[in-house]
Order: C-alpha cells, then structure tokens, then sequence
C-alpha cells in the first residue's frame, strides 16, 4: 500500500488528454476532496488519486 486512493481511471489515449481527468478532479475538490491527477505509465492511465487521510471510500491502489 502506497497511501493513495484512486477515485477514477481515464485513459491515457483519450483525445482529449487528461481533460476529463482534471474535470473529474477538480469536480471532487469543488466537494471538498483533495484531489489530483496523476500518471500510471505501467497502465496508460491518468489516475485522479486523494493521498491517505484525504477520503474514505475508493479503490486502494
């Protein structure tokens, strides 16, 4: 366990990019979650991600 909990995948070859990673973001940081995008390159995939502490349900990656 790395101490993040991924809250959403999108995919890497999306044609718009991270776009509906950053909206998905910054949707849940309008709710009051911390949280950010970051990279997997082993999958090809944005992760929007809240560090440990910041949420209490998701999928521990």
């Amino acid at each position: 366990m790395n101490g993040r909990t991924v809250l959403e995948r999108f995919s890497a070859g999306n044609p718009r990019g991270s776009w509906p990673a950053e909206e998905f973001a910054h949707a849940r940081r309008q709710e009051g979650l911390p949280a950010e995008v970051v990279m997997d390159l082993a999958t090809d995939m944005f992760l929007v991600i809240v560090r440990a502490g910041g949420a209490m349900s998701g999928v521990t990656a």
